[in-house]
């Protein structure tokens, strides 16, 4: 389990407050809750399992929450890395309103390393000059709505480090109708992680691999919180939510290890949770690794599908079957998918299979949405009046 030192302990003037962050602080430093002062002198920062232990004017791993005037101030709210228009597949969710546009922005900085890392300009930025939009929530949200956007995806590097500013987006977009989605690591400890996930509407989780070896050895991390993440989204919100696996050679792509992840999921959080299985390109810290054959990904989902799981999908590569969804009841395809294009749609209002009646598990409009796979960059000021 997770050390209760993650639950933020000490008095609310030690931990500090929860701040409303006004237009003039966009892209300033802004106090955060989840800390604590240690008996040495030190400030732990308590939003991950890392427990950053910062003397003044450090920064965490993560290089956006750091140490200043006596307390941990995020230093990168209102300031993203970019912004584009997605189709919502791509984040990859394929049962949260299926061919609909995605408004995706990230920050900089990640709490994890993981040395094959395909956004690491962004995730392990030390530069300032990465942060070119600034936005304030209500900006973002009035875009998204401007853009036709249904959903706002909080990507590129993990949300978990900008708790604070994530959580006022999701919560500006709310006001406007728009749904909130998070694509992370799951690397977040218990009271901070019921915070955020009050705001969220849909999550993509990367269960990266499935023993702590990979976890230490790959990302500079553990496996065990984690899993807590997921069993938490499962059994303790209303958060739609699917995983995803990048299948590494070598590293976590083992059938004996597949065997174990798929067998997991279905004990822990029930045989309806969809399940991606994504190819490895070499990248960052590992270029020597080959990209993921076809023929892997197809064994995954194939294990997955013989384990009990009813949604299991492959990605990074061209597999119409592979990527569409099917009835689990009577083999009807449901949504047909070639990349992020949908050709097919054999759902009923409501996400029931025309053909039995069984119902597909998700959130699901009446008739799917048409943005394909087009990938749209905006700069947010050309939206903003």
């Amino acid at each position: 389990m997770i050390s209760d030192d993650c639950a933020g302990m000490g008095s609310s003037a030690e931990r500090g407050a929860s701040v409303s962050v006004g237009a003039e602080q966009f892209g300033m430093a802004v106090p955060t809750r989840y800390w604590h002062r240690l008996e040495d002198g030190r400030i732990q920062c308590d939003v991950c399992p890392r427990f950053c232990k910062l003397q003044e004017g450090q920064q965490g791993l993560c290089f956006v929450r750091a140490r200043q005037e006596d307390q941990i101030v995020l230093t990168t709210y209102g300031r993203s890395s970019g912004f584009c228009v997605d189709p919502i597949e791509k984040k990859p969710l394929n049962h949260f309103l299926p061919g609909t546009s995605v408004l995706s922005f990230g920050t900089a900085g990640c709490n994890l390393s993981c040395r094959f890392c395909q956004n690491w300009d962004i995730s392990k930025s030390r530069e300032v000059d990465t942060l070119a939009d600034a936005a304030s929530p209500e900006a973002i949200a009035r875009a998204a709505r401007k853009l036709g956007c249904h959903s706002v995806a909080m990507t590129y590097n993990d949300p978990v480090v900008f708790h604070e500013y994530a959580i006022d987006v999701a919560q500006a977009c709310r006001e406007r109708g728009i749904k909130s989605v998070a694509v992370t690591a799951g690397y977040v400890c218990e009271e901070p992680r019921a915070e955020f996930y009050r705001y969220m509407d849909a999550a993509n989780v990367d269960l990266k691999g499935f023993t702590e070896r990979f976890y230490k050895q790959i990302c500079a991390g553990q496996l065990q919180p984690v899993l807590e993440t997921l069993v938490y989204l499962k059994h303790h919100t209303n958060v739609w939510f699917e995983i995803t696996t990048l299948l590494i050679p070598g590293e976590n792509d083992s059938e004996a290890e597949l065997e174990a992840l798929t067998q997991w999921v279905v004990e822990q959080l029930g045989p309806d949770v969809p399940l991606h299985f994504t190819a490895f390109h070499p990248d960052w810290k590992m270029l020597d690794k080959p990209h993921t054959p076809p023929a892997t990904l197809t064994l995954a989902r194939r294990i997955a599908l013989k384990n009990g799981v009813r949604y299991t999908y492959t990605g990074n590569v061209h597999d119409e079957e592979g990527g569409s969804t099917y009835c689990y009841q009577c083999g009807q395809k449901l949504i047909g998918r070639d990349w992020y294009v949908l050709t097919d749609w054999n759902l009923a209002d409501g996400g029931s299979c025309l053909a039995c009646g069984a119902a597909c598990p998700g959130l699901f409009e009446s008739k799917p949405g048409r943005w394909g796979a087009k990938r749209l960059p905006v700069r947010l000021k050309d939206f903003i009046v």
